[in-house]
């Protein structure tokens, strides 16, 4: 694989890094007293907007704009598939971080309604309360310390020209943490309030996205239906975690060479695939045979010190080529991820470029497959039929 270099030129690249590990520690700490053995849980409209990599919005994750209320204000969320709760920043606005566009304000909405505390709807909510009128709370914590917590309501939402009433979000009075200047974020889980399972009728429970490879590129999110030209390989569940996304990693591949590995090294805790945490994080036994190979095949590359958990980072100065070893990543049923160049290093500067994979604490810590290692496919969740598509090229 020869390719150009291009700087990821973060903000805060120490913040990329404590959120990416306080996220991967929550998924350690919820699996850790989860059953090993993970197994299957036994033509719609569709919907396709932009995903884009914003820098001045997020740093660390993607976005796409989403429209509320009557007459509709658009917003860019972040979206998370490993979050059930669709929210935004609201007014009125007791403690909120600054974005780009004015908060919504549902007393400007000729569709919005409030909740009842005893509604099903507000019980399928991890944390609620009852208002002094009656009306449904929440409050969301995530795993970096971030949190929300508002008013849950409904109102129309809007993805590109459709349009789903009665849409139920969180309308955030309280928001602080790492959204960086996000309006708010679109749970993309497998929980009752996502927004997949309350768009069942309309898109089939399928979703898919291609994320764009930079700042200056396009990908998308589309709700509905399925891509073309994608394997598919089994969809899996950890009991602890049944919100997030499973599935069986059987091999890896650096250079053509695969990994010499333990036959359970990956299906004994498990692999996750989760759009919110950036890097990929591998049992340290893989960890340590992929860098082996991968540092052999790039020897004849200066190396550079290691940046804070990436321990394997080259000095590219001299040149504007360079020829790197292609890492695939094999599922169930031999479907093959041939990750993208811009999924293998992350580049702090030309002089340090380092391999994006980090080694769990030990083996029996879940694999996390992040986003980085996830650019430029087509990802195909089918929820109804419990498979998880891959396919090439789907974006720049």
């Amino acid at each position: 694989m020869c390719s150009s270099l291009t700087r990821h030129g973060k903000p805060s690249p120490v913040e990329l890094f404590r959120q990416d590990q306080a996220r991967v520690e929550y998924i350690q700490r919820r699996a850790s007293n989860a059953t090993t053995h993970l197994n299957p849980i036994g033509s719609s409209l569709f919907a396709k907007v932009p995903a884009i990599f914003d820098y001045a919005i997020s740093p660390y994750n993607y976005i796409v704009d989403i429209g509320l209320g009557t007459p509709t204000k658009f917003f860019s969320v972040l979206f998370d598939t490993g979050s059930d709760l669709t929210w935004t920043q609201c007014v009125p606005c007791v403690n909120c971080y600054n974005q780009k566009t004015p908060f919504y304000d549902p007393t400007q909405s000729s569709t919005f309604t409030n909740i009842s505390c005893n509604s099903n709807y507000c019980t399928q909510l991890a944390r609620f309360d009852c208002s002094s009128t009656f009306t449904c709370l929440y409050e969301q914590k995530y795993s970096d310390k971030s949190k929300t917590n508002g008013s849950f309501i409904k109102d129309t939402l809007q993805l590109s020209n459709d349009i789903i009433y009665d849409f139920l979000f969180g309308c955030g009075h309280s928001n602080t943490g790492n959204f960086g200047h996000a309006d708010g974020l679109l749970g993309l889980g497998r929980g009752a309030i996502s927004i997949i399972y309350q768009t069942t009728q309309s898109y089939n429970k399928i979703f898919s996205y291609c994320l764009p490879s930079g700042p200056n590129t396009i990908g998308y999110l589309e709700l509905g239906s399925s891509v073309p030209n994608v394997m598919y390989t089994p969809m899996l569940t950890n009991p602890k975690m049944p919100s997030f996304y499973f599935l069986n990693l059987t091999a890896i591949f650096v250079g053509g060479e695969m990994l010499n590995l333990p036959p359970n090294i990956f299906s004994g805790p498990g692999t996750m695939l989760d759009s919110g945490t950036t890097f990929t994080h591998l049992p340290p036994t893989a960890y340590s045979a992929l860098r082996s190979i991968f540092r052999t095949r790039m020897s004849n590359y200066q190396m550079a010190p290691p940046k804070f958990n990436l321990d394997t980072c080259y000095d590219f100065t001299s040149y504007t080529q360079v020829v790197v070893p292609e890492i695939s990543l094999i599922f169930d049923g031999g479907v093959t991820a041939n990750i993208d160049f811009t999924g293998i290093f992350y580049v702090f500067k030309i002089s340090q470029a380092c391999l994006s994979f980090i080694q769990n604490k030990d083996d029996s810590e879940v694999v996390v497959i992040g986003n980085m290692q996830q650019r430029r496919f087509n990802v195909v969740y089918d929820v109804g039929n419990l498979q998880i598509g891959f396919g090439a090229n789907g974006c720049s």
